[in-house]
């Protein structure tokens, strides 16, 4: 029962910062996944594996929660998703064939590093000049597939780099956030494919498909659905820099704890 009650309280977090920050719930999913898993004595070996495919399961459904709300908003360039997709969909899928091959050491530490590489972001509001426009069909799909990469090898939605990446295009905050939160899903979809299918070959726990633990699914994604459009309506009427410095010192903390569990 406790399990469950954190799966529903993750799930309401991170689904108000999918919607608010444009970073992606997925950035504290991961984390404190980790840290469930390894207090239910799950496979070690398995831990990250199973934390990032459910992590990404669970933002399909975070994302079309999200981006109703900000597509209600008029904030979603629909186009940039339409151009952008191809990209991210084999990118997301070749990652989450990487990533099956990596241990969880390796995963573990490429995740820290991402951890506080956002939260640095954060902290210095560092922010690209809007100084030229979308890139042709080529480059779009070279950005969409690293964007899915690296997004599948640390189980999130991808805002942390589509926003800063659509601000340089000369994209509005408030369009940049929307449109990062349409592109998660098709993030989310390949990154699930492709944990599920490398998953299926493996000796794992109960209740799992893959690498998706299906509880912690269940609850995430519930939770998460009711909250996301909560977080995008906050994100058009609270002072968001004052917040991502807030959530950059959270990242810090759960970096350096995830950093410890190495030695």
């Amino acid at each position: 029962m406790s399990a469950w009650l954190l799966y529903l309280a993750l799930g309401a977090f991170a689904g108000v910062l999918a919607g608010l920050l444009g970073v992606g719930g997925g950035i504290v999913i991961v984390p404190i996944l980790t840290f469930i898993f390894t207090a239910q004595s799950l496979p070690a070996e398995h831990i990250l594996h199973l934390a990032l495919g459910t992590s990404l399961a669970s933002i399909m459904f975070t994302s079309v929660s999200s981006l109703r709300a900000h597509h209600a908003r008029g904030a979603v360039d629909w186009q940039v998703v339409r151009r952008i997709t191809p990209g991210i969909l084999a990118g997301t899928f070749f990652g989450s064939w990487v990533a099956a091959q990596l241990s969880t050491r390796f995963l573990k530490t490429f995740f820290v590093i991402f951890l506080y590489y956002v939260a640095l972001q954060m902290l210095l509001n560092i922010r690209p000049k809007p100084h030229r426009q979308l890139p042709g069909s080529t480059a779009m799909f070279g950005v969409g597939g690293v964007i899915g990469g690296v997004s599948s090898l640390v189980g999130i939605g991808g805002g942390s780099m589509s926003v800063p990446f659509l601000i340089w295009c000369n994209a509005a905050m408030h369009s940049a956030i929307g449109t990062s939160s349409a592109i998660g899903f098709p993030i989310a979809l390949a990154g699930a494919a492709g944990y599920l299918l490398n998953g299926l070959s493996v000796t794992l726990p109960p209740y799992t498909l893959g690498y998706i633990y299906l509880p912690a699914l269940i609850g995430v994604a519930a939770a998460s659905i009711v909250t996301a459009p909560l977080g995008a309506r906050l994100a058009h009427s609270l002072p968001i820099s004052g917040l991502k410095k807030i959530f950059a010192l959270l990242l810090i903390v759960m970096g350096t704890k995830m950093m410890l569990s190495l030695f």
